[in-house]
């Protein structure tokens, strides 16, 4: 067992709050001293009332399970002998509502670009493999309710 934190950190300041006209910007803060800007999503709350600058939550749930997948993908991927050079996600979301009418993120679907170069290559039923097994290891995921896909495979060799 292990237990991880966060700070998060939001202040009225001179705003009345009690009208609902607040800014939703806040900070969250992270062991070893960072700090990411939060916001409710533009598209929740409109600016200047969000900031399209910062994270939102979504965003950063979607961004959790892109990461710990991509974590465990390199774990194996170099376990098994492949090398990767570089490994980009374009990781989306979706936000709906579910039948009870409340939001919820249903889906998440990764969509990562690997570049792999070295003398022994994966092939696609090798790059599956390695997504299933991340796939199953990933804490993130396996914490969600919604369904995480990877989206189709093209991988790139050097």
């Amino acid at each position: 067992m292990a237990i991880h934190t966060a700070t998060v950190l939001w202040q009225r300041g001179d705003q009345i709050f009690t009208d609902r006209k607040y800014i939703r910007a806040h900070e969250w803060h992270f062991d070893g001293g960072v700090t990411v800007a939060g916001s409710s999503a533009p598209g929740v709350v409109r600016p200047p009332l969000s900031r399209e600058d910062a994270v939102d939550p979504e965003e950063a749930l979607i961004a959790s399970v892109s990461s710990c997948h991509m974590l465990f993908f390199l774990e194996f991927a170099a376990k098994a002998g492949f090398r990767i050079d570089r490994y980009e996600d374009a990781a989306e979301g979706v936000l709906e509502k579910n039948e009870a009418g409340r939001f919820w993120v249903s889906k998440v679907t990764l969509k990562p670009t690997i570049t792999w170069s070295g003398d022994k290559k994966p092939n696609r039923e090798d790059i599956a493999t390695l997504h299933e097994k991340s796939h199953d290891h990933c804490f993130i995921a396996n914490s969600l309710k919604g369904e995480v896909t990877i989206a189709d495979i093209h991988p790139r060799f050097v």
